[in-house]
């Protein structure tokens, strides 16, 4: 777990504080995220309502529609693995929900980079739900535990391409800008 000096904390400009709504280990397959059995639905408006759909709890909240936007899903190593399914990032997309793993597998974290889900990359990363979450600069701090986490950043291209919505809209936004410069 690493440790940042409250100094450090500080000098990036913070922003709101977020809730951890559900709390995951490692090794979380796309088949848990998106479970199989919904593979028909592959509408983006329609996945979100499939997120976690065997966890009863998450369910509920997903059904209330009682998911707040920005709040944090804490994972551990390896979230994402298993299947290549794009439904399990677009699910959460959908929830707009930031997923905060210690690491992701290669083609879930390509995936959410194509579609726009928010990622973060910590390392030493651990919360609970109902944890309060802030993000601050290169680091992620759990207000509630008191500790902070060292973010690995993506790299500038992958962060742009999330940070504009998603692969299509970053290429219709640098199409648009090429050609008012012709």
């Amino acid at each position: 777990m690493a440790r940042i000096k409250r100094a450090e904390m500080g000098r990036a400009k913070r922003t709101e504080t977020v809730r951890v709504i559900l709390s995951l280990g490692d090794d979380v397959s796309t088949d848990v995220v998106y479970p199989g059995r919904y593979m028909a639905t592959v509408l983006p408006s329609e996945t979100p309502a499939y997120a976690f759909a065997d966890d009863a709890a998450f369910q509920a909240a997903v059904k209330a529609k009682s998911v707040p936007a920005g709040a944090v899903i804490a994972a551990g190593d390896n979230f994402g693995c298993g299947s290549s399914r794009e439904q399990a990032a677009s699910c959460l997309k959908g929830l707009d929900v930031v997923i905060v793993a210690k690491s992701f597998a290669r083609i879930f974290l390509q995936n959410a980079i194509n579609l726009g889900l928010k990622v973060v990359v910590a390392p030493g990363f651990a919360a609970d739900e109902g944890d309060e979450i802030v993000f601050d600069g290169g680091c992620v701090e759990n207000r509630t535990k008191r500790t902070a986490f060292d973010v690995t950043p993506l790299p500038t291209a992958r962060q742009a391409i999330i940070d504009a919505g998603g692969l299509i809209p970053y290429t219709r936004t640098r199409l648009v800008g090429a050609a008012a410069r012709t």
